[in-house]
This record gives C-alpha cells, structure tokens and sequence, in this order.
C-alpha cells in the first residue's frame, strides 16, 4: 500500500504572513510611528477606549440602562476617595443612582458606535459619489459637486440637527432607543460625506487618465470594476486621514446633539448625554456628574485627533 500524500505548503506560502509582517515594521509609516511617542501614546489611549467600550459589560458595576439595577437611594453620591464616598462607586453617581464609572463605559460604547457608524456611512456615500463625478465627469459631476458646494455653506451641525429634526416630525415617538442611534448615524453621516466625495473626485481625475486605466478599458473591463479594483485602491491614503479626523468630528457632533438634547435619550445615554445630566448639578456641588464624562469625551477627542495629525503627515510625502 503506497504511502498517502500529504498536502502542504509551500516554503513560499509559508513565509508569505511573516513576510508581509516583516515588510510592514520596516515600513515609513511605522518607522515614523515608533520615532512619534506623542503618537504613540494617543494610540494606546485610544485603543484603550474602544477596548473599555467593548468589555464595557464585564468592567462596569452595574448596566446603567437596566432600572431594574438602579436605586435611587444610592442617587448623588460623592466620589469613593472623597469623605462621603461609598464603595463600589468608583467615581460617584448621578441623581438616578447611576454609577458614574459605569456610565461613562457605557456611553463611551454608544458613543464610539456612532462615530465609526457615522464615519463609514458618510465614506461610503462620499467615495461611491466621488468615484462617479470623478470617472465619468460632465453633468453628473457638475450636479453632484454643486450639491457638495451648497451642502458646504452650512455647518455639519445645522445639518445634523435638520436631518435629526425631520426624522423626529415623521416618527415621532415612535422613536425607540436604536433607532434614535440609527438616525444620529445617518445625520452624521450626511454631514460629513462631502470632504470624501471631494477627496476621491480630484484623485479620480487624475488616476483616470493613467496607462493602467486606459488598459482596463481596452480590455473591456466595466466602469465600476475599474472603479473599485484599479481606481479606487490609488486614493485610500488621503481617504484613511480623513476617516481618521472625521471620527473625533463624528463624536463631538454626536455629543453636542445630546447635549442639546436632540440625540441619545437619558435612558442609554451617550457621553454627550451624560454631560447634560450632570450639567444641571453643576452648581449644585455634584462637580462629578458632569466632570468625569466631560474628561473622558476630551481625552477620547484628543487622542484619536494626534493619531489622525500623526497619520496626515506619515502618508504626505512631502514631509518625509
């Protein structure tokens, strides 16, 4: 009986991860990063905040969003290190007897879950509107981009609050917690794709008419092909610097909502929410309500926009 063969890999194949490992750390991008330590520490902070938002059930004390978890009784109390703190409220509660700690964990996910929501909604719009008034050019492009220029006399914010504010008149309350989300996703969403669309459109135009184009349309590959396979790939760079801007944007429109009382209700409250709440005890001496939710909101703001300056001047050849 002959011996079964075995199937393997090649050497090659073997070596094709570490490889592309290898050539990522040796890589200027990561060369500048480790020479950053700015950089360096605002990445760790942030991935410290989105991995606080996704154990956010495990770490925190209690689910702030279960009232069945809340006791009034336990309403106001000062942080833990202070004279009239109480364990375990790390931090304090709210007037609901929310643990102060919990909530920002919490908020700091909805938070967070708007923002990258936003984010990827307003570049998936943008670049697939880029990508058309780009390649094809003439009365498609001179339609979208007078959109994108009327769109840019307004801030995001004003756009935000009327697409928050139409949606609120149609449904009404029938309005759940999710879907309240769901429209602060596309609020913000439809106030930032325009940097994309402007963005992809002026790489478009000149990527479009590079040999590697003009042989894919010889070959008889279809417009969106050539869009998304060949096009599209070449302008990812100056898209990731935005992306990485517009999510701090996202999340500091997405708070001023709340704050304004246009986007998360108290019931699952978001950073900017919690802000609120704690901004009518202000003066009443509760500093804490409205204290740990505003530094962890500032924090989170600071460090994602030092990696997104780091990452604008790391992908900018000029400055290499």
């Amino acid at each position: 009986m002959s011996d079964a063969v075995v199937p393997h890999r090649s050497e090659d194949q073997a070596h094709v991860p570490a490889g592309w490992f290898r050539r990522a750390l040796d890589s200027d991008i990561f060369y500048s990063f480790r020479r950053s330590r700015l950089t360096m520490v605002a990445a760790l902070i942030t991935l410290l905040f989105f991995l606080l938002a996704v154990f956010a059930s495990w770490l925190a004390v209690q689910n702030p969003f279960d009232p069945a978890q809340l006791q009034l009784m336990n309403s106001r109390i000062a942080p833990l290190w202070t004279a009239d703190g109480q364990s375990p409220f790390l931090l304090g509660t709210d007037e609901q007897g929310r643990d102060v700690l919990s909530a920002i964990l919490y908020g700091l996910r909805i938070s967070l879950a708007v923002g990258v929501a936003g984010v990827i909604f307003a570049g998936t719009l943008g670049i697939a509107l880029g990508l058309v008034a780009g390649y094809f050019g003439g009365a498609v492009d001179s339609v979208i981009m007078r959109i994108a220029d009327v769109q840019l006399t307004f801030p995001a914010i004003l756009i935000a609050l009327l697409v928050n504010g139409v949606a609120k008149s149609l449904f009404g309350n029938r309005l759940d917690e999710m879907s309240t989300l769901g429209v602060l996703v596309v609020a913000i969403g439809l106030s930032f794709w325009v940097q994309y669309a402007r963005t992809v459109r002026g790489s478009v135009m000149v990527e479009k008419n590079r040999d590697y184009v003009a042989a894919a349309q010889l070959i008889g590959l279809p417009a969106p092909t050539i869009m998304l396979r060949h096009v599209l790939p070449n302008t990812m760079g100056p898209i990731l610097v935005i992306a990485t801007i517009n999510l701090a944007l996202a999340i500091i429109t997405e708070a001023t909502l709340s704050f304004l009382g246009a986007g998360m209700p108290d019931t699952m409250p978001s950073l900017g929410t919690l802000i609120r709440i704690g901004n009518n005890y202000l003066f009443a001496g509760e500093w804490w309500i409205v204290a740990f939710p505003g530094i962890a909101l500032a924090g989170l703001i600071l460090s994602i926009n030092l990696v997104g300056d780091w990452l604008r001047d790391a992908l900018n050849p000029k400055l290499r």
